[in-house]
C-alpha cells in the first residue's frame, strides 16, 4: 500500500470515528487526489478552523473556483456545517476529509465524476 492510499485509509478512518459518516470510498479518493501534494505537507495537509483567513482561502479556492459554487451565505454556513460535523474541539481537520464534507454537503460529487 502506497502512502497516499494509507491517507486514504486514514481520512476514512477520520469520517467514520469523528464524524459518524460512512465515507464513499471512491469520492473520497477522488477529492484526495485533488487536493494534490499538500496531503503530503504537515502543515497544508490541515484546515485551520478558526483562522479566518483559511476559511476565506476554502471559499474563494475550493467551494468557488473548483466546485463553481456562486458566492453567497450558503457558502459559509456549509464550511461552518462541516466544522461541527468535524467536531470543532477536534484540533486536526484533514484538508482532504473537510473538502470532501464540503462536497458532500454542496452535492457536488458530479464535479469529481
Amino acid at each position: 500500500m502506497g502512502k497516499r492510499d494509507e491517507l486514504i485509509a486514514k481520512y476514512a478512518e477520520d469520517l467514520r470515528q469523528k464524524c459518524k459518516v460512512e465515507p464513499d470510498m471512491a469520492l473520497l479518493t477522488k477529492v484526495t487526489i485533488g487536493c494534490g501534494p499538500a496531503i503530503y505537507d504537515n502543515d497544508a495537509q490541515t484546515v485551520a478552523a478558526s483562522d479566518e483567513a483559511e476559511l476565506e482561502r476554502i471559499k474563494a479556492n475550493f467551494l468557488i473556483r473548483k466546485l463553481g459554487l456562486k458566492d453567497g451565505p450558503a457558502l459559509m454556513e456549509g464550511i461552518n456545517a462541516a466544522i461541527d460535523t468535524y467536531g470543532k474541539s477536534e484540533r486536526n481537520k484533514y484538508r482532504a476529509v473537510f473538502y470532501y464534507l464540503l462536497v458532500k454537503h454542496f452535492g457536488k460529487a458530479a464535479v469529481y465524476g
